[in-house]
């Protein structure tokens, strides 16, 4: 028969083990998904390795594994992962998040955001205050924020007003975007950017409109005639932020915490420098490859302007909770 005395000390030597085990314990392991080509140059990506470098760098006891091109989650998949917790870092446009929460697809609006010097300032406003808020709620915290411009391009001929959509099928990244080109005469195909090309190849779409970097990355080059680049008229930003899981960060001791609040301020300036050659390299790389590059005009981005307010605009003040609200502040930013 077991005594007394035997059972007190298996206990007391489990429950030593027990208080150690986190001193012992190995590394916590973060995953970062998205859906960009890995190891290809694109800076999404590069954002995100830059990231799990530098916290790695901190020596806080945290590594991120970094699964680029959707090999761990599909790109739709990885806002729901995250905000249970599932899936620990992410990066992707916020409008992908539209359906469940709609206030997120002012963050794609047609014309809102019309140069890189006030998506900056947009960084900082009341507008994107209450963005956070919203995402915070949800269950993610923003680490990075991103902006990235956008172009138009079509197999049959070169997009500059509305009227040259009419009778298209085309991708349009987001509502509010498939709004306007709805009204414009456009057939709507949703799917997301790493689906334009197949959807091109196979006769599915006859245009397209996406981020600077997506139009390189998965080399739109090959399948279309004229593109449309952002110039000095860009009608089309998107807000693409570094997000976390909320409930995995608060998990997270002070120091950690502090490692991936720097990590990812360090690569949001990165990228804030870096998406600005991508307007260049986007129109030097459809030139090399013998696609007609064009940019749209002030009178035609005023055109659209028109189609929009109309249509996303009025659909979004109307439907949306707080949305007449978010567009003003967006608006008031100079």
């Amino acid at each position: 028969m077991i005594g007394s005395r035997t059972i007190a000390r298996a206990c007391a030597l489990a429950c030593a083990i027990a208080f150690s085990a986190p001193a012992l314990a190995q590394d916590i392991t973060l995953r970062a998904s998205h859906q960009f080509p890995g190891g290809k140059g694109d800076p999404r990506d590069e954002m995100v390795q830059m990231i799990a470098r530098d916290v790695a760098a901190a020596n806080v006891g945290i590594k991120i594994q970094v699964f680029p091109g959707a090999s761990l989650y599909k790109a739709n998949e990885q806002w729901g992962a995250l905000t249970k917790g599932q899936l620990d870092i992410s990066s992707f446009p916020l409008d992908y998040a539209s359906g469940r929460v709609p206030q997120f697809s002012v963050t794609l609006m047609p014309g809102l955001v019309r140069n890189f010097d006030r998506a900056e300032r947009l960084n900082t406003s009341p507008f994107m205050q209450d963005i956070k808020k919203i995402i915070e709620a949800q269950g993610a915290i923003v680490i990075a924020d991103a902006w990235l411009s956008g172009a138009f391009a079509s197999k049959k001929g070169c997009i500059t007003g509305p009227d040259s959509i009419k009778g298209q099928v085309t991708r349009a990244a987001g509502p509010a975007f498939e709004q306007m080109l709805a009204a414009a005469g456009a057939s709507i195909a949703s799917m997301p950017s790493s689906e334009i090309y197949s959807g091109m190849q196979t006769g599915v779409l006859d245009a397209t409109n996406t981020s600077s970097e997506s139009f390189v990355s998965y080399r739109l080059f090959e399948q279309v005639k004229c593109l449309t680049a952002p110039g000095g008229n860009a009608l089309w930003f998107m807000y693409e932020p570094v997000l976390m899981s909320k409930q995995v960060f608060d998990r997270l001791k002070p120091d950690q915490q502090k490692a991936i609040l720097a990590a990812g301020k360090k690569a949001q300036d990165w990228f804030a420098q870096e998406v600005r050659k991508g307007d260049q390299k986007l129109a030097d790389t459809f030139k090399k490859a013998g696609v007609e590059v064009i940019e749209m005009s002030a009178s035609d981005y005023d055109a659209w302007l028109k189609v929009a307010q109309a249509s996303a605009y009025k659909n979004f003040s109307e439907k949306v909770k707080g949305g007449d609200e978010l567009i003003k502040k967006a608006l008031a930013v100079q």
